[in-house]
């Protein structure tokens, strides 16, 4: 007679606390949300599925005025009723797939990214309940879906390309990924893959098979970097 099958939550949790602790090493918190007024935040949901770490992504509706039928992670604009970033990405997420801020542990914000010269996006990452169920508001979702996150270490399909603003080199990743429940090609791309990748660097903590920017030896110091370089030249046109 076989023993009792061994519960899965123990193996769930130690992966979870690993993620955490490598996250918090990240945190840079609210050093840098003054730089700018107009402010987003997005949500980086981290959920444990079947012994391994997945991103939760939005595809969003074809209705958006912005960035309609693109691959995006939950969020949106500050509002002025929001105490702070994080509040903004519990919201926005609430809002978008009726993931409510109980549902969520935040973990850090990461260094925020300038998009149009002025516009400051911070990413808050945070662990999901793990048996959560999207419910998309068709109004702004078109679907949800779920990445593993060494995927953006090593895909099966990647591509990159190149801008150069003033001295400063900037790589542009897009990842194809294929969703084994549906057959469903999505384009992970720009901000947000630079978001998932710079997120699979540091709680994985391995090279992956493409160039980037970051210097895995000292990721937070070469995120910084390239921030403020990229703010100082967009404050410079302004």
């Amino acid at each position: 007679m076989s023993g009792p099958s061994r519960s899965p939550e123990p193996a769930r949790h130690s992966l979870m606390d690993e993620a955490k602790a490598r996250l918090k090493k990240h945190d840079v918190g609210t050093k840098y949300s003054h730089l700018s007024s107009n402010k987003f935040s997005v949500l980086l949901p981290l959920l444990v599925k079947e012994g391994k770490l997945y991103l939760l992504f939005t595809l969003r509706s074809e209705k958006l005025r912005r960035s309609p039928g693109e691959v995006c992670f939950p969020g949106g604009k500050c509002e002025p009723t929001d105490v702070d970033d994080v509040a903004t990405a519990l919201r926005e997420a609430q809002e978008e797939v009726g993931l409510h801020p109980h549902q969520v542990e935040v973990v850090c914000c990461l260094v925020p990214y300038l998009f149009d010269r002025d516009t400051l996006i911070t990413p808050v990452v945070g662990f999901i309940d793990h048996n959560f169920q999207a419910q998309p508001n068709p109004d702004e979702v078109k679907s949800v879906f779920l990445v593993p996150l060494e995927y953006f270490l090593h895909p099966h399909v990647y591509h990159q390309s190149y801008l150069t603003h003033s001295d400063h080199h900037v790589v542009i990743h897009c990842f194809e990924y294929t969703n084994p429940e549906d057959g469903v090609t999505y384009q992970v791309k720009g901000v947000t893959a630079k978001l998932a990748l710079f997120l699979a660097l540091i709680i994985l903590g391995r090279k992956p098979i493409f160039e980037m920017e970051f210097n895995l030896n000292d990721l937070i110091s070469s995120s910084e970097e390239n921030f403020l370089k990229l703010h100082k030249h967009a404050t410079s046109k302004l």
